[in-house]
Formats: structure tokens, sequence, C-alpha cells
């Protein structure tokens, strides 16, 4: 009989040989294409360190392709809730922009909004609707392009607003109940949500003052009024589109929806088809310049699927206006949908190999005290979101494997599940290739680059935690009789 080859296990130098290799690439597409890495060089990155995974994984390791195609099939099985929503963002940010829900609220925005202080409004407005929709996708997708367009106009730098509207975004995904992150982390700490959420606030509120801080001081030094004469902006809004107040309305539904627990694909979907019929009643004269001639039911539907699928420009007459008029529905996803799948098989064949299992398993050897153990936590859920390119593999892998190690020191098992958000959920956005960063970029069309320097509260965070260890601050400790680690999961 023919031996069955033995599978090998990777040590750590083996496993960061594909790490290198795409931070290499990645070196050198940024070099070359600057911006546009994500338009394909980083696609290539990615596909070419999981390739290189797979090979060392079946050639040294002995691992059957079998086990690879598996994993990856699975890692998309877990996206693909994550790819709907993404296209569902790009239908409805294309069919509010034409629908004038977008124009009123930049409009009404730059009204009643002084320029001081437009980044702290936007922080606090982005952080309650993330809190009360629980999607840091969906608050970026709705009222954060709506943000980041009207502080354009009057003049605050890009990099500025997508920072506030990622902070804020993320604050609320970091501590809402509905926050599929937040259930996540708590349910591989095994940890009772709410017990999570308030205990996620000990290190989540010195983060949002510190945040509110900056934002009104920025606010208060960044000159807007002598870059861009705000009244010809209002002018070009209103003779574009028609504001109304009424269009409100549609947002309204869509938190009404969000509050019923309307799954997000349905809810993004109802909204933008929702966008798409009352652009018919409220933008008669953007419909003309889509199709001419609107008579039939053919051509209705045609409308309808144009405004959710397709580039359109509508012309406003103010260059910067024209620009954000600009829509390209679920197509503009097409390149974010891209590079997703590429992070899909390379997180598959590191996972597969077990190279992430043995980069990983040596951060235990550091985890002595409790500073060593939060910090190891901290810098391993980074890495996982570095590496993986996925937030829920980067909250999952390091949960199940520290769990026993808390247990076994003594620790809360609410500090582990805390530690993951503080560190998995906020640096997620911060990896220009990871999925979250990616969807973002896309849905803002801004580099995550651009937004990395101003989102303070993703990279405050993961220190706030550190020092909260290092001061032994409200750490929650088991009783002696719960110290010993139950039985370890799989």
């Amino acid at each position: 009989m023919k031996k069955e080859k033995k599978e090998k296990k990777p040590g750590l130098l083996l496993s960061l040989v594909p790490v290198v290799i795409l931070v290499a690439i990645l070196a050198v597409g940024v070099a070359i294409f600057g911006e546009d890495v994500t338009s394909g060089p980083s696609q290539i990155a990615l596909v070419t360190a999981a390739i290189v995974a797979c090979l060392i994984g079946m050639l040294y390791l002995k691992v059957p392709w079998e086990r690879f195609a598996d994993a990856m099939g699975e890692n998309m099985s877990k996206t693909s809730e994550a790819i709907f929503i993404l296209l569902m963002i790009g239908a409805l940010t294309s069919t509010w922009m034409l629908s004038g829900v977008v124009p009123t609220m930049i409009y009404y925005g730059l009204k009643l909004i002084h320029p001081s202080i437009f980044l702290l409004v936007t922080f606090v407005l982005c952080s309650i609707i993330s809190i009360l929709a629980g999607s840091s996708w969906t608050t970026v997708g709705t009222i954060g392009v709506a943000m980041l367009n009207a502080g354009q106009i009057i003049g605050l730098p890009t990099g500025w607003l997508a920072g506030a509207i990622i902070s804020g975004a993320y604050l609320g995904d970091k501590i809402s109940p509905l926050s599929d992150t937040t259930n996540l982390s708590a349910s591989v700490a095994g940890v009772d949500l709410y017990k999570h959420v308030k205990y996620n606030l000990i290190t989540t509120i010195p983060a949002a003052i510190i945040c509110l801080i900056i934002y009104t001081v920025a606010g208060i030094l960044i000159p807007t009024s002598s870059n861009v004469e705000v009244g010809a902006q209002l002018a070009a809004l209103q003779g574009t589109f028609n504001i109304s107040g009424w269009l409100l309305l549609i947002p309204v539904v869509t938190i009404f929806l969000i509050y019923k627990k309307v799954p997000a694909v349905l809810t993004l979907f109802i909204s933008a088809f929702v966008g798409a019929l009352v652009a018919f009643w409220a933008q008669p004269q953007i419909i003309d310049q889509i199709i001419t001639g609107l008579g039939s039911f053919k051509e209705f539907c045609f409308t309808i699927l144009k405004m959710m699928s397709s580039e359109i420009s509508i012309e406003t007459g103010d260059p910067l206006i024209t620009s954000l008029a600009s829509t390209n529905g679920m197509g503009g996803m097409v390149n974010t949908v891209w590079i997703i799948i590429c992070v899909i098989m390379l997180g598959g064949a590191l996972s597969a190999s077990g190279m992430i299992q043995a980069i990983t398993e040596s951060m235990l050897r550091f985890m002595r005290s409790l500073v060593s153990m939060i910090t190891s936590t901290v810098f391993t859920c980074i890495f996982c979101n570095i590496i993986l390119a996925d937030q829920y593999m980067a909250i999952l892998l390091p949960g199940k494997m520290f769990s026993d190690v808390y247990r076994k020191k003594g620790y809360a098992p609410e500090l582990l599940s805390r530690t993951l958000q503080d560190s998995a959920t906020v640096s997620s956005v911060m990896v220009p290739w990871n999925t979250c960063a990616v969807a973002q970029a896309g849905v803002l069309g801004v580099a995550c680059m651009t937004w990395f320097p101003y989102a303070f509260f993703c990279f405050i965070t993961p220190p706030i935690a550190i020092i909260m260890a290092a001061a032994n601050y409200k750490i929650r400790r088991l009783p002696v009789e719960n110290v010993e680690p139950a039985t370890a999961e799989a």
C-alpha cells in the first residue's frame, strides 16, 4: 500500500515568507502607482502571496490542495454578505444623490453648521448614526458621504473630513449592541453582550473625549472661508437639485428599518430603491439628463436600473458640484469586490497551511504579565488584520487562541472581548488592503492613506487599552474558584 504523506507544521520563519513577499510587492506598487495601488497592483500582491503560501503548503508541508480550496470557500461564504452590503451601498449612494437626498443634507449642513465646528459635528453625528445602525459601513455610505461632500465645499481638507467620518463610524461599531463585531467579540470570549458593551466604554470614552478635543481644535484652526465661496456652491446646489426637507424622510425610513432590525442588505436595497422612485417626483430635471423623453414603462425601468447600477454624470455648471453629483452605482464597487476576493484567497491560504496559527502562537510566549498579555493581544489582532485582511478573522483567531490564557491567569473574559474590539475592530480600517479599508475607500472615494493620519479614534484606542492595563484600571478578575480554564476549544 502507498503510504500517506505526513503533513508538517510550518515554523515561524517559513510562515513569514508569504508575508514578506506581500509587503515587498505592495511597497513596489505604492512607489510606482501611489494612491492607485488598489486598482490592480494590490490585487496582484495578494494573489502572489496566496500562491506562494499554497505552493509551500503543498510541496513542503504536504497539505492537500482541497484544504486550501475549502478554506477559501469558507472565507468566501463568511464574506458574501459583506460583499452584498457593499454593492447595496453603491446603489444607495447613487440614488440618494440623484434623488436629492444627499444634496439636501449637504445644503442644510452648509446652512446650519458653522465651518468651525463642522469636523466636530461630523464625528458626533457619525458616532450616533453608527450606534443606532450598528454598522460602520452603512454610516459611511449614507451620512458619511453627505458630510464629506459638504465639508469639501467649505474647503475642509479631505483627510480631516474622512478621518472624522471613519472615527465616528468605528466608535459606534465598537460599542453598538447591534454591531456584528460587538456581538462577535462578546460571543467568542463567552461574555454577556450588554456586560461587554458596558465594559467596552472604559476605553471608548477616553478615546472619544480625545477625539472631541482634537476635532474641535482642528475645526477652529483650519481656515475655510478663504478657500471656497460657499454661497456660490449653495446656489449651484439649488440650481441643479430641488432642495426639500421632505426628502429627509427617506433617511428616516432607513433608520426605522434599522430600528426594526431588518437585515442590512434588505434595508439598504429598500432605501436605494425608494431613492430611485422618489427621483422621478423630486428631480425630474435630473431624470431628463439620464434619459430624454421618458414615456414608457421600459424607459422607466431603464432609468431605475441605470441609477442603481451604472455611471451617471450630471452637469451642474459648477465643477465641484458636478464632481460630487457624478455617481457610479453598484458598478463603482467592482474594484472593491475584486480586492476583497483576493484577500479571501490569501486568508484561506495562510489559514489552511497553518502559517497564521504558527505566527500567532509565537505571541503566546510573551504573555507573562497583564501588560504583556494585553499588548500581545492588541498586536496579534492588528497583525491578523494586516495579514488576513479580514476584521472577523482578526477577532475570531486571537479570541479562540487567548481565551484559556486569560482564564488561566484569572482575568474575566470581558477583558479579552474588550481588547479584541480595542484592536481588531478599529485597526481594520487602517490597513489599506483590509476589506474594511477597501470598502470605505470605495464608498468615500478617498484612499486609506489619506484618512490614516486623521482617524484618531482608530489609532488612539489600542494604546489606551495598554495604558489601562499598565495602570491596572478597572481590570476585572475571575473569582478564585473560576481561575482554572475550561476545556480548550478547537
